[in-house]
């Protein structure tokens, strides 16, 4: 009997190298080595929806426009009174007549504004464009924002999707204890709005008498301190610059009182604003405001420059590098709020882990046993590269880092039937090809030519289905696309290449035993 190892063969031989080294820590649950991830339907974990509140989206531009007015103006020596920043616009008036045309080419220069002109005062407001604009933005970028916090967070595998107008869900795997889930809800909250505001040191003394309205009407806000919410400062509305300046924040350590504090660092633009308005209000108090709090207000003793800055306040070391990833990943540019939140526990996770192993096993078992029964030593064949099929496709999960979701699972199933029915339709064109007359190996050659078309046609549209739901949809159907598709890419390997090779190893031996029902499960009649 002469061998025929073929290349067909020896790709089989290593895709099933493959499947069992990098599928083992998967199913071993070994300490090393990669291995799938669970989705929060196995695992358990925090199922969040938020809302967007996307008007605040608007108020936070306007707020940022008015800041970059207000410093071009004084860096022009322009001045103005009545800067008064509302929600939806914000309006000043200019004391000399003749710097109107520059005033006019400042904000002609901000593009998305109108401009409304009365005399010598001000109004300016966003283009109806610019505020759909906007509100969309702060959507997309709260998506991103929140997936990039999660990220740093640690977690694994989160599913941060947009659902709806304004809405965005989140899921996290594996979060189990009540601080985890505390600490990802804040961090996913936390606006993480950074501002550095000048005090109003001539009516600082009245700011825990002095009502909103009447900070509002000299150009005011009031801010809680962070650590002592009673006592109030009293702030210049017009921020000095904001977190949108901001590069990095990282978390250090006060060397005289070894508290966890923030280093933050500016870019360009915003190192030059700071260095500016140092340089000219040196004796005078800066606050360091995050979110509508006080972190602190130290005095100015001279210039800074470099474009860095300290925030501390009080913070325990997780608080501390909470911060910092907010700071790191940006601010939201709209507050998110919880519309629902639900705790999935593991136990749940178990029992659909349990009852999807059931049915892949027996599934599994039955095609097993009927692929002997019916095809014989071909379904042999079929069987061996079913099992590599289900390994190869664990183990290029677990290497790329994929989560296996419920859905998954069952794509795991499906892709069990569609890897037989490859061989299935295989044995079938062989069979046919028996009944001609002609020998096995053309019947074994012919076989499979004539059955490429349809399996590779079903591949194909399967993968372009598997690819439209990777793309639009979100979460379980993602883990299901990808399950489909890294099945259908085994099977190809395993299914047709792997039971070839193993057809063209033994040819020379069937052909001499001559005993098709063995091989085939089918008897060749004479005079058919």
């Amino acid at each position: 009997m002469r061998s025929k190892i073929s290349f067909k063969l020896i790709a089989f031989i290593i895709a099933a190298a493959f499947g069992l080294i990098f599928s083992a820590p998967s199913l071993m649950q070994s300490e090393s080595g990669s291995k799938i991830n669970l989705g929060l339907d196995l695992q358990g974990g925090l199922h969040m929806l938020l809302e967007v509140e996307s008007d605040e989206a608007i108020a936070s531009k306007i707020k940022s426009i008015a800041s970059s007015v207000n410093y071009s103006a004084k860096k022009d020596d322009l001045f103005v009174e009545k800067f008064r920043i509302e929600k939806n616009h914000f309006e000043f008036s200019i004391l000399d007549p003749d710097e109107a045309p520059k005033f006019d080419a400042i904000l002609n220069a901000i593009p998305g504004i109108e401009i409304k002109k009365d005399a010598q005062q001000y109004i300016v407001n966003l283009t109806a464009e610019e505020e759909a604009s906007t509100k969309e933005y702060a959507i997309s970028q709260a998506v991103e924002t929140i997936r990039n916090r999660l990220d740093q967070f640690g977690l694994a595998e989160p599913t941060v999707a947009r659902q709806g107008k304004e809405y965005i869900l989140v899921e996290l795997p594996g979060v189990k204890s009540q601080e985890d889930e505390q600490r990802a809800k804040d961090l996913i909250a936390k606006a993480a709005h950074l501002q550095l505001m000048a005090l109003d040191e001539v009516r600082q003394d009245r700011a825990g008498i002095m009502s909103e309205a009447e900070a509002k009407s000299y150009g005011d806000v009031i801010y809680p301190d962070v650590k002592q919410p009673e006592f109030k400062y009293l702030i210049n509305e017009i921020p000095v610059l904001d977190g949108s300046m901001l590069i990095d924040a990282k978390v250090a350590f006060d060397p005289n009182t070894n508290q966890p504090i923030i280093n933050f660092t500016l870019n360009s633009e915003g190192a030059k604003i700071f260095g500016d308005f140092t340089g000219e209000n040196v004796g005078k108090r800066l606050a360091i405001v995050l979110d509508g709090q006080v972190y602190s207000a130290p005095r100015i003793n001279e210039r800074i420059g470099g474009g860095s800055g300290q925030i501390s306040g009080g913070f325990s070391i997780n608080e501390a590098h909470d911060v910092a990833i907010a700071l790191r990943s940006g601010a939201l540019l709209a507050p998110v709020k919880m519309s629902e939140t639900r705790s999935i526990g593991p136990s749940l996770g178990q029992d659909s882990i349990d009852k999807s192993m059931k049915a892949l096993i027996a599934s599994a078992i039955a095609i097993l046993i009927f692929m002997v029964f019916y095809y014989g030593m071909a379904g042999v064949f079929a069987d061996l590269a079913l099992i590599v099929n289900i390994l190869f496709l664990i183990a290029c999960m677990a290497l790329f880092g994929a989560t296996l979701t419920l859905p998954g699972m069952a794509g795991i199933v499906l892709t069990v039937g569609m890897a037989v029915d490859a061989n299935v339709i295989i044995n079938e064109r062989i069979r046919e090809v028996l009944r001609t007359g002609a020998s096995i190996k053309q019947s074994i050659q012919k076989g499979y030519d004539n059955a490429m078309s349809a399996i590779i046609d079903a591949n194909i549209t399967t993968l372009i289905t598997s690819a439209a739901l990777y793309a639009y949809g979100t979460g379980p159907v993602k883990g299901f696309a990808v399950t489909m598709s890294i099945g259908i890419i085994a099977s190809m390997i395993t299914a047709i290449l792997g039971t070839h090779g193993m057809f063209e190893l033994f040819v020379d031996k069937i052909e001499k035993s001559k005993n098709t029902p063995f091989w085939f499960g089918y008897k060749v009649r004479k005079g058919k």
